[in-house]
């Protein structure tokens, strides 16, 4: 038996892995079903199921504070799974990567059916109200989820990758700069409002999106999913190295 006995480990460990990718999705859909349902809900009671509207954010003063901190617990819910789910930091930020990715996804997927919105990718929505609010059209981070997706998938399922994942700093720095270029995209109306106070921020409806800034930004962002490919790419013709049996 000793000579099948890596093989053995290997199928033993694929199958961990995929079983792990499997669970982690499919509670991120589950998940996604409970955030469109509870987005369908407050948009139905303050009658903004299209937000893009005067007074996109109607929402009582009592309320404010609870959704600001329903948001944090949905990020801490996400990157909780990442943790459970990982074995080392690499494939915990992974599976959180992908966890997220699927949710954002699958949210509007399930919002469509309930509510009929949004009517095409290029609806604007209030992506986020932390730490001021997010605009942008739906298929913007729609975009952005798919290359977590894209990431948090090969880092999980191609452990040869790992070691390599967040060693290049050339990578991690250009994926770091898309990200926060595409922060300001989303919030750069918001920033300009800040000193006029909450009640300018709450009011504010974005004018146009910056398309070329964003396109720019998803591109840093897509690097360290181009690096991770072109070692895959390289890796081809040495053997198979998907899987090992830690």
């Amino acid at each position: 038996m000793k000579p099948h006995e890596p093989h053995e480990m290997n199928n033993t460990s694929r199958q961990s892995q995929s079983g792990r990718w499997f669970t982690v999705t499919l509670f991120a859909l589950a998940f996604a079903w409970v955030e469109a349902a509870i987005v369908f809900y407050l948009r139905t009671l303050v009658d903004r199921i299209d937000p893009y509207q005067p007074h996109p954010l109607p929402l009582a003063e009592g309320i404010v504070w609870v959704e600001l901190v329903r948001e944090a617990a949905t990020m801490i819910l996400l990157a909780t799974v990442g943790i459970l789910a990982g074995h080392n930091r690499v494939t915990r930020l992974g599976y959180a990567m992908l966890a997220f990715g699927v949710w954002d996804i699958g949210y509007y997927l399930f919002l469509k059916p309930m509510t009929g919105w949004p009517r095409s990718l290029l609806d604007w929505d209030i992506l986020f109200l932390l730490p001021l609010p997010w605009w942008g059209p739906v298929l913007a981070p729609m975009l952005i989820a798919l290359i977590m997706i894209a990431w948090g998938t090969l880092v999980t399922q191609w452990t040869f990758l790992q070691p390599r994942a967040l060693s290049n700093r050339r990578v991690l720095g250009c994926g770091a700069l898309g990200v926060l270029l595409a922060l300001y995209v989303f919030m750069a109306d918001a920033i300009r409002l800040v000193p006029e106070g909450e009640t300018a921020l709450r009011e504010m409806l974005p004018a146009q999106f910056s398309w070329s800034l964003f396109l720019l930004a998803l591109v840093l962002v897509a690097v360290p999913v181009g690096y991770l490919l072109a070692l895959c790419g390289s890796a081809r013709g040495t053997g198979p190295k998907r899987f090992s049996a830690s």
